[in-house]
């Protein structure tokens, strides 16, 4: 850890932070002080952090980070704390997606472009859509803008000093056993161009439109399959490939490309090999995952129905209270003219 920052400079960012959170999060005072010192003293934090990062990495000779890195870095942080902060819950959602828009800009900086869409399919799709039906039935909707119309759950922060001086000590703990354990992780068994290529067997179309592409294949070519397990003939180490020729259901003939002829555009990408470890080992979590948002969607849908008969029965009640109202003040018609 002490070739990335310092861990005292790490305690004192963790400490900064925690007091600028306690200070930020929601108060009944009506005194805006506390949440502008809060702000500034994460603020600091964060300039500390950046000033140790860069002069660490200037004294080890590293280079500094992509330059987009540190704009994703400040709105995520940013609508973090600003999500922790605010005090209306539809607001903390909306600074929830954009902290969740910055983390997947960080992870596609990091070519990890499975997780960022991930993060935007799942998390800022049917999570947060069941997030804001939960707030949208669980809370009344204010009459105006201050403060005293809100819930004390929402108004005022319990435990703020606690909660915040808990999660930053998690976070310091956390940084310096990743920092610890990363160096007693084992090394892998194989290159990564290899563990690309050996997916790349499972994806026999992948490979015979890319050779198509390069025009290694002719008219009726294709890669050879296995009869048994329908994998493709790839061998990795040797970096060769056998094509055979199919006319009608038989193959007449087969032939072995080299490694000479391996183009380089036949490489299976991250989220080839994450895909195919989801859908191959791990088809019934897929599944499950899909069962619990559907069966959120469910009862969000449910408790709106619930709310819409409650609403309807007032109203209902509400009317005939005015038509009796009306009925005993409308004046009794008179038997005629005189």
């Amino acid at each position: 850890m002490e070739q990335i920052i310092s861990p005292i400079a790490l305690y004192l960012i963790c400490a900064l932070g925690a007091g600028g959170i306690a200070l930020a999060l929601p108060r009944r005072s009506g005194s805006k002080a506390f949440e502008y010192g809060g702000g500034l003293l994460v603020a600091v934090a964060l300039g500390g952090a950046a000033l140790a990062l860069g002069l660490k990495a200037s004294d080890a000779g590293n280079p500094m980070p992509n330059l987009f890195f540190y704009p994703f870095a400040l709105i995520g942080i940013g609508a973090s704390v600003r999500m922790i902060t605010h005090k209306r819950p539809v607001y903390s959602a909306l600074y929830f997606i954009m902290t969740i828009i910055a983390s997947c800009g960080m992870y596609i900086l990091l070519s990890a472009e499975f997780m960022a869409f991930a993060l935007i399919i799942i998390y800022a799709g049917a999570i947060l859509i069941t997030y804001l039906f939960v707030i949208m039935l669980a809370t009344q909707a204010p009459t105006g803008d201050g403060d005293d119309d809100l819930d004390d759950v929402d108004a005022v922060a319990r435990e703020p000093m606690l909660a915040s001086a808990i999660g930053f000590v998690l976070i310091g703990l956390i940084t310096a056993a990743m920092f610890g354990g990363i160096g007693e992780l084992p090394e892998p068994k194989m290159t990564q161009a290899q563990a690309a290529d050996s997916v790349l067997a499972h994806l026999p179309k992948k490979v015979d439109k890319i050779l198509d592409r390069e025009g290694l294949l002719e008219d009726g070519w294709r890669v050879s399959r296995d009869h048994e397990t329908g994998l493709a003939m790839i061998d990795v180490d040797a970096r060769t490939i056998q094509i055979e020729l199919v006319e009608g259901d038989s193959v007449s003939a087969t032939r072995t490309l080299g490694a000479q002829d391996w183009p380089e555009a036949l490489a299976a990408d991250n989220i080839d090999r994450l895909g195919f470890n989801l859908m191959n080992d791990h088809p019934v979590m897929i599944e499950l995952a899909g069962i619990i948002l559907l069966m959120a969607m469910l009862g969000a849908t449910v408790l709106a129905r619930k709310h819409t008969e409650l609403e309807e029965a007032l109203k209902a009640a509400q009317a005939r209270k005015l038509g009796t109202m009306f009925h005993d003040d409308e004046p009794q018609a008179t038997g005629g003219q005189a």
